[in-house]
């Protein structure tokens, strides 16, 4: 009985984030679904908002709903560059971000304006993640998948780590952090 009262918090931990991951992931599954063979509006905005992103760099740069899939796709003059999915616009490493965030705890007033932060600071850094790719899928094609599913997955979650370090370290708590170090 101890030993269950000295991992409480840990326990208490894990379960509040798989509660919040799993009722996100739920509920956003449901949204993604209700949009059947169509790309769902936050894919569609993160599309538009790539476009602008990548069009600082490269005028040519439109983009346009997947025909026969729910996709979105980045375009060079008529050319489709990049086709991207629901799970790159960036919501499922958010709904990580904030599972993460709650579980750990903190003052409620540092949550109310870290998670919006946070999530801002996610979906800027995934707008440059998929002009990397856009630009990785013109340039180097052959090494495209390998940026996507290795080299860019693990930057978005370099940026999410940084954040709860942040959190943990700097904001949540940071007296107690700063005495355990003395």
């Amino acid at each position: 009985m101890s030993m269950l009262k000295e991992f409480r918090p840990a326990i208490r931990f894990l379960l509040v984030f798989l509660v919040i991951y799993f009722i996100g992931n739920i509920l956003y599954g449901v949204y993604i679904e209700s949009f059947g063979e169509r790309a769902d509006k936050i894919t569609l905005w993160v599309g538009k908002q790539s476009v602008g992103f990548i069009s600082l760099f490269d005028n040519e740069v439109t983009s346009a709903p997947g025909v026969d899939r729910p996709t979105m796709q980045l375009r060079k003059g008529t050319d489709t560059v990049v086709n991207f999915f629901e799970g790159c616009n960036g919501v499922n490493v958010m709904i990580v971000f904030v599972a993460f965030i709650v579980a750990f705890k903190g003052p409620v007033k540092a949550m109310a304006w870290f998670i919006p932060l946070g999530l801002v600071i996610i979906h800027f850094f995934n707008l440059i993640r998929i002009g990397l790719l856009f630009w990785s899928a013109q340039h180097n094609p052959q090494l495209f998948y390998y940026f996507h599913k290795y080299i860019f997955t693990a930057f978005i979650y370099a940026i999410v780590f940084l954040l709860w370090w942040i959190w943990v370290m700097k904001v949540a708590n940071p007296k107690s952090v700063q005495s355990a170090g003395q």
